[in-house]
């Protein structure tokens, strides 16, 4: 059975990674938390972040096309590259893993789950959903708290 769309990417990462991903999303929120003038800009930065499926096809795409000019050009070869690739871009849209997964996901790169997830939390503690936004009389804690909740 093939995994769910929605969280194969993560379910394929080690949980040390994932862990960390998802800490440098909470300390985003509890920044921002504290310094909600500036959330208007990191939607703006988020929109604009690219998730782990646009940089492996922005990456599959220029290795396969450097592979078929080199193969055109320079060595038969050379079109060994994008049958490699294309054979990792199968394997990651079956299972959700291949192994520039690791690669990326060492560096940070999210899936858009976990893009939308901050968005979110940044949404709530602007006050787009009601009780967490910072008209609220509690502390920072408990705004990033609810923040955090209010995404799970």
């Amino acid at each position: 059975m093939l995994p769910s769309t929605t969280s194969r990417v993560e379910r394929n990462t080690a949980d040390s990674i994932n862990q960390q991903i998802r800490q440098r999303m909470e300390e985003n929120v509890a920044y921002f938390a504290a310094h909600p003038h500036e959330i208007e800009q990191r939607l703006h930065e988020l929109d604009h972040e690219w998730d782990i499926e646009r940089t492996l096809e922005a990456n599959a795409s220029a290795l396969s096309l450097t592979g078929v000019a080199m193969g055109a050009f320079v060595d038969k070869r050379w079109l060994l590259l994008p049958a490699a690739v294309t054979g990792f871009l199968l394997q990651h849209a079956l299972q959700g893993w291949c192994p520039p997964i690791i690669f990326f996901r060492r560096r940070g790169i999210r899936t858009s789950k976990e893009i939308d997830q901050e968005r979110y939390a940044l949404k709530a503690l602007r006050g787009d959903f009601g009780d967490v936004g910072p008209a609220m009389e509690t502390s920072h804690q408990v705004r990033v708290s609810k923040a955090l909740q209010a995404i799970r």
